[in-house]
């Protein structure tokens, strides 16, 4: 199994002013480290390499601790076998979490398989909440325009018209949700599928 070559260089330099504050390690985690160890939980996660220990060599900057990157690497490594697995790129892509291409060549097409219909179920999802969002607000703006006509702040007709018009907007977005959530169900299904069998090799109207 052969894995990318990590080369940070001058990245360990060149990352600090967009890591600002965020520390990925205390000072005590830094003293402490076993590197190989915070290399392997990096790589189940499946971090970006580069950019994750540049973040821990900023870390432990302050503590005088300069992480040994030949062990983390070696850690990286060993964990990002557990990350590549077809069923957990489905969970990854299910939560929306961004892929580092940190698979190796022999197990990338797995986890893209499991992760790219994951993705497909997570950005559908996304738009089916928009669609509630544009709904709700829809009626929110309806309970305000009669709260206002009732009061006499706006024009009877005028904001009696606006209404039916909201209303007609809200018979679209519910129709476009329906449609949706269909392709929604369809996709779980799918996904669920692959669960039960991760080496299927999904057929070409359902590559997402």
């Amino acid at each position: 199994m052969k894995f990318p070559r990590l080369v940070l260089g001058g990245a360990v330099l060149a990352l600090p002013l967009m890591l600002g504050s965020c520390a990925t390690m205390s000072k005590e985690e830094c003293v402490a480290a076993d590197w190989r160890v915070v290399g392997e939980t990096d790589g189940a996660a499946g971090y970006d390499p580069q950019s994750r220990f540049a973040a821990h060599a900023k870390s432990c900057e302050k503590a005088g601790i300069v992480p040994d990157q030949t062990v983390w690497y070696q850690g990286f490594q060993s964990g990002v076998v557990r990350y590549c697995t077809p069923l957990n790129g489905l969970q990854q892509g299910k939560a929306g979490k961004t892929y580092h291409n940190v698979c190796p060549a022999d197990a990338a097409d797995g986890f893209l398989r499991g992760y790219n219909l994951g993705k497909a179920e997570h950005d559908q999802r996304r738009r089916v909440e928009s669609l509630e969002n544009q709904i709700r607000q829809s009626e929110y703006r309806i309970s305000e325009l009669k709260e206002k006509i009732a009061k006499g702040e706006i024009e009877a007709k005028a904001g009696e018209g606006e209404i039916r018009r909201m209303h007609r907007d809200i018979q679209r977005l519910r129709f476009e949700k329906q449609r949706e959530e269909l392709d929604l169900r369809a996709i779980e299904r799918d996904g669920e599928i692959f669960a039960a069998n991760p080496d299927m090799v999904i057929p070409p109207r359902y590559r997402y």
